[in-house]
């Protein structure tokens, strides 16, 4: 199936970007703009997450009920994300009703309304969001690692902290949208059913007369790195360790991925093989990839019980990097394939196509196709997937542990 790709920079910076999907009849988009969890002003963590929920609270000439009954007649499914750069908005709907769509997320980020009416609502629901993650710890463990493992303040956690959000202001909240909801920096991605022609006037009249002065770029500091134990009565112990890889731009990043894939790529992966299915350590391991623009790791969490959290550290990090010694024919052609069908899943929905052109768009400057993606994954051999590990060994481990049990950590470092 052919792929059609389409490109367009407004006069105002926004990039369009678009992909023509003919055997669908729906149409979604993703809009990022430059306001993401790092942009937060010092003392006003959580901004982001309140912008995104705020804006939606009236926007233009409707209030709250008004613009979702709009948004809602329209058959949107939408969604709001926090992000280290960006707040991700999303929404899929018919591709006839793309345009009217397009003119509604216009008055949400040209014409919030912010009334002090209805921040509070907005403050409590992220405030609810971040104590959520007391009866999610695993998640809560990994939110705090990539604090610990990126630099400061690109790993931030969305949800920003108790305290902060308690002092969050409106005027705090509106400083933020009026810094980073700008034009210059932001990406709308629409995949589907899209007439470019059309697309392009319908963009032009919603947002080619927004002006804004571009955000001011994030000024990170060094990352915190270190172990970390917080300290928690319960029969579940978290471990979730950090070290570094390529980003998506790096020429590497396809083995990165095999790497990635061979640890943790199903029930024949390594971790759940060695961890789990053997020696019956956890209930849970897993290793992801994470990348932002110029920093990325490999993310590897186990959940255990307290009783058992020092051997399975100890085998988890000797199977991360035991992974140097080489990997077989069969895992190889195996991570390949889980690879390659998670990509054709993706490539089937007009959401995660659309997430995609603006991922693409933002780390690499251009847009990949599901075959090109293919074929760089089909080029991979055992020697590129080594002499990744080479480069990037498993060591130097940012180490979060959340638990009752103190680990010793002193394999970190080989």
């Amino acid at each position: 199936m052919s792929e059609e790709f389409f490109t367009r920079r407004l006069d105002n910076g926004m990039v369009l970007l678009a992909q023509r999907m003919g055997h669908v009849s729906s149409a979604a988009m993703t809009l990022l703009v430059p306001a993401g969890a790092a942009h937060d002003a010092a003392g006003a963590d959580g901004a982001a997450s309140v912008a995104a929920e705020w804006c939606f609270r009236g926007a233009g000439d409707r209030d709250t009920r008004q613009l979702n009954d709009a948004l809602d007649a329209l058959g949107c499914q939408r969604g709001e994300t926090v992000r280290s750069e960006h707040v991700r908005f999303s929404s899929a709907q018919l591709g006839r009703n793309l345009h009217d769509v397009l003119a509604l997320y216009a008055d949400v980020l040209r014409r919030p309304r912010l009334s002090d009416a209805t921040f509070e609502p907005c403050r409590n629901a992220v405030m609810q969001d971040l104590a959520s993650l007391e009866d999610e710890p695993a998640r809560k463990c990994n939110l705090l690692l990539r604090e610990q493992f990126y630099p400061w303040p690109l790993g931030r956690c969305p949800y920003g902290h108790a305290d902060a959000l308690k002092a969050l202001t409106p005027e705090a909240v509106r400083e933020h949208v009026a810094r980073g909801f700008s034009p210059s920096g932001a990406i709308l991605a629409v995949a589907g059913n899209v007439d470019w022609d059309g697309l392009c006037a319908a963009a032009e009249a919603a947002f080619g007369d927004f002006a804004a002065d571009a955000p001011p770029p994030v000024q990170p500091e060094p990352a915190r790195r270190g172990v970390r134990h917080i300290a928690k009565d319960s029969a579940q112990q978290h471990i979730a360790l950090a070290h570094a890889s390529v980003p998506l731009s790096d020429e590497r990043y396809y083995a990165a991925r095999t790497a990635q894939t061979v640890l943790s790529g199903g029930m024949g992966s390594r971790l759940f093989a060695e961890v789990r299915e053997k020696r019956g350590l956890v209930y849970h391991v897993s290793c992801r990839y994470n990348t932002l623009k110029d920093q990325a790791g490999l993310f590897t969490y186990a959940g255990t019980r307290p009783e058992v959290a020092q051997e399975t550290f100890d085998v988890t990090v000797g199977e991360l990097r035991r992974l140097r010694e080489g990997i077989t024919p069969d895992e190889l052609a195996r991570a390949k394939t889980q690879l390659k069908s998670s990509l054709v899943m993706q490539g089937e929905s007009t959401g995660a196509r659309a997430r995609m052109l603006a991922t693409d768009w933002y780390h690499l400057g251009r847009l990949r196709g599901l075959a090109e993606i293919s074929d760089a994954i089909d080029a991979v051999t055992a020697d590129d997937v080594l002499a990744y590990l080479d480069d990037y060994p498993a060591e130097d481990f940012t180490v979060l542990v959340i638990g009752p049990q103190d680990i010793e950590t002193g394999a970190t470092s080989a």
